[in-house]
């Protein structure tokens, strides 16, 4: 994956590790990997990382942005009717 592929990509409109994955044509687990090492990258960069974390659909529970990939199921309700995170990126 090119990392100054996914900058434009970002700042246009958020997406999922899943999106992004079949863009690139790459398996989720190393997309995710290295949007894991591009997030952290940009702390050299002029641009900022906003993950807007994963959520269940039934009683709202928000999970952590730490995590980029769609938990199996809600801690609190056990529902899998969960959103996948969604990343963006902002101009510093």
């Amino acid at each position: 994956m090119f990392r100054k592929d996914l900058v434009p990509m970002l700042l246009e409109h958020p997406m999922t590790v899943n999106e992004i994955a079949r863009f690139v044509e790459q398996n989720g687990k190393d997309t995710e990997e290295d949007l894991e090492h591009f997030l952290l990258s940009l702390k050299h960069s002029g641009y900022r990382a906003v993950v807007a974390p994963s959520a269940c659909r039934k009683c709202a529970f928000e999970f952590g942005p730490e995590k980029l990939r769609k938990p199996s199921k809600c801690p609190k309700c056990k529902s899998t009717w969960l959103t996948e995170p969604r990343i963006s990126l902002t101009r510093r």
